[in-house]
């Protein structure tokens, strides 16, 4: 069963979500706490966690969940409309975000989107370009044989770019297939991500050697040929 680990002090927020997780056939682990939801990430499919928390901050739990090598997709529940404040947030490894108040059809919405994006190319082929080899089945990926790491939608952007490398991907094909956005949706959240992959990758934008930015259309992952 799909265990989902919920990290959310607010019991208006937390009970009734719990219920919905569970009417959709997912296993739920409740922590009130910061520190309980970095303890309880260890074997969670998906990371549900509230930026407000009693004892440290959400985007401080995020970044200790990465820092304990774990590539969970974390989803995010803010009441901050600042966008600074989401960029921290995604910066610390967060995947993705709702605002409140929020809707639960959308919210269950991202979640099996992220869930999805997880488990749906386990069983592909490797695929590499450029020095640049994505396994899908273990869900990694290298740069010249060394790990590359990445948050979940970084892995699932630099896979879709590779699996279509020397080739055009546009902005709108890279929003369904990484976000499940409709193709007018903002894609501000795009090029933040396009940015962090190319300095893991150590590629400069104005001379790219993997990521090609095509004006008007979208972006080129390098053959490298």
């Amino acid at each position: 069963m799909t265990r989902i680990v919920l990290v959310e002090d607010d019991p208006t927020i937390s009970e009734p979500l719990t219920r919905a997780l569970g009417r959709e056939g997912y296993d739920v682990e409740w922590h009130g706490t910061g520190m309980g939801g970095v303890e309880g990430s260890d074997d969670a499919d998906l990371v549900i966690l509230d930026l407000g928390l009693p004892d440290i901050d959400g985007v401080d739990v995020a970044r200790r969940i990465r820092e304990k090598g774990l590539q969970v997709p974390i989803l995010m529940l803010t009441a901050r409309a600042d966008e600074v404040d989401l960029v921290v947030g995604l910066d610390a490894g967060a995947d993705d975000y709702v605002t409140k108040p929020f809707r639960l059809a959308e919210l269950l919405a991202r979640v099996r989107a992220l869930l999805r994006r997880r488990t749906g190319s386990e069983s592909g082929a490797d695929l590499e370009a450029a020095g640049v080899r994505i396994d899908v089945a273990g869900h990694r990926a290298y740069l010249d044989g060394v790990e590359l790491q990445l948050s979940s939608k970084e892995f699932d952007l630099l896979h879709v770019l590779v699996a279509s490398a020397g080739s055009v991907v546009s902005r709108d094909t890279l929003m369904r297939e990484v976000w499940s956005a409709d193709p007018g949706a903002p894609s501000k959240t795009l090029d933040m991500h396009v940015s962090w992959l190319r300095r893991k990758l150590g590629d400069d934008a104005a001379h790219p050697h993997f990521i090609t930015t095509v004006r008007g259309m979208g972006f080129r992952f390098e053959t490298g040929t």
